[in-house]
């Protein structure tokens, strides 16, 4: 498939798996996001010690403020993403509940004139992902940018329900692999230990 063939392929699939994860029953994501935070948790307290970027839940992702909280408490400290421009990596400002925010780009709030934080670990939100750890976002490439962007590469863990698995992204060469999926259904290492 040629470039041009990719994307709308890519943006028939984003719609595709953006409309299942919007169908959800509000019970059914209490539920997977419960097992997502534990996973979490459980799976990865080294985040505890670090500087770790999250995001604003958006169109039926899983929330990570549950399980940032947790982090926090032990002495993580934490940011949310910021689009500063068009085809250019994110900024994280430091956030805290509470923390004046601001609407930013399609009005997700932004924590409003704290200090920027350059993350070790990265919590995202795939629309899609594959076994690989591609992730099919929703196509400004931000977080492909931001991986490229910061060394050393911060640890990239991505969350989203088992709905969002596809058997390949057909990434492509500016796409960055995350290190970890994790789904209600557990933690999945996307490459093989060194």
């Amino acid at each position: 498939m040629d470039d041009a063939t990719i994307k709308v392929w890519r943006a028939a699939l984003r719609q595709e798996l953006l409309a299942r994860r919007q169908a959800v029953s509000a019970a059914d994501r209490a539920l997977w996001n419960a097992a997502i935070t534990r996973h979490l948790v459980d799976g990865f307290p080294q985040l505890a010690s670090m500087a770790i970027g999250i995001y604003w839940p958006y169109k039926g992702e899983f929330d990570p403020r549950h399980a940032v909280r947790h982090f926090r408490a032990r002495g993580a400290t934490s940011a949310l993403p910021e689009v500063v421009q068009k085809a250019a990596p994110l900024q994280f400002r430091s956030w805290w509940p509470g923390v004046a925010m601001a609407r930013g780009v399609y009005d997700i709030p932004v924590p409003h004139g704290t200090d920027l934080v350059q993350p070790q670990a990265l919590i995202m939100p795939p629309v899609g992902f594959d076994a690989k750890g591609f992730r099919l976002g929703y196509g400004g490439g931000f977080y492909d940018r931001t991986l490229a962007s910061i060394t050393p590469c911060p640890l990239a863990i991505g969350v989203a329900y088992e709905l969002s698995r596809v058997d390949s992204i057909r990434p492509q060469a500016f796409d960055r692999a995350m290190d970890y999926v994790v789904t209600e259904r557990g933690i999945y290492p996307t490459a093989p230990p060194a």
